[in-house]
């Protein structure tokens, strides 16, 4: 973990068990509560990888996603196994985009545009969960079967059929981002002052070469952060091909 208390991993259960099981233990100690988020699919969502679960699943004689992707439980059984004594439950959160809904995008967020997002979260009591790691294996895995008919009903019907909780725009998130909007506005206004920068014509065409150089990058990062742009969704469609 580090200053994010990210687990970083690679993707590789025999390198990354040892990672995980010591990451999850030192959670026992935390000094205050915490969340931790578990994206079992272990991958973004792409249609190319959904083909590919698919083919796997008529291979393996398991039941065809159609909207979500085959859970990978290792990771999940092992968190299961290491904190049941000290979590207390699961919620089990399933998020989808209405079809008439632009999709999220970090372009659009510093845009500054808006998506509508549903999120349906349901709570499963940790002493409910089985005990052996098979079993723990199997009620994830129906759960996502679950979960896939849940999208149905939302995809045909546009709700999940439940008490629909508008959650507003946090306050304190606002507060939050303001603040450090204005800190680092404060802190260039100062910076520019000290150097003088902008007092001469090479001070600004340097200034405004620093900012095509910020927006080229964030651009290309924008890129790779699009689904269907990533490695793991070029090598699905190149398997898919070559079957």
């Amino acid at each position: 973990m580090w200053f994010a208390e990210y687990l970083f991993l690679e993707r590789s259960w025999a390198k990354d068990e040892k990672t995980l099981k010591s990451g999850l233990q030192r959670l026992k100690d935390f000094p205050r509560s915490f969340w931790l988020a578990l994206f079992v699919e272990g991958t973004r969502f792409t249609p190319a990888k959904l083909l590919a679960a698919q083919e796997y699943a008529v291979s393996q004689g398991l039941t065809a996603p159609r909207n979500v992707l085959i859970p990978r439980t290792k990771g999940f059984v092992s968190a299961v196994s290491i904190m049941r004594d000290f979590v207390p439950a699961i919620y089990d959160t399933t998020v989808i985009i209405p079809e008439d809904s632009p999709k999220p995008t970090i372009l659009r967020i510093l845009q500054g545009q808006s998506s509508v997002v549903h999120v349906r979260i349901k709570r499963h009591s940790m002493g409910d969960m089985p005990n052996s790691d098979e079993d723990v294996s199997k009620w994830c895995k129906d759960i996502f079967v679950a979960k896939d008919a849940l999208l149905d009903k939302h995809i045909a019907t546009g709700t999940f059929d439940e008490e629909i909780i508008p959650i507003g725009r946090p306050v304190k998130s606002l507060m939050v981002v303001l603040s450090w909007s204005c800190f680092l506005l404060y802190g260039a206004h100062r910076f520019l002052q000290w150097t003088q920068l902008l007092s001469t014509w090479k001070g600004v065409i340097l200034f405004a070469s620093g900012l095509a150089m910020v927006t080229a990058v964030m651009h290309v990062f924008i890129m790779f952060s699009q689904a269907e742009r990533s490695s793991s969704a070029k090598a699905a469609r190149d398997r898919v091909k070559k079957d």
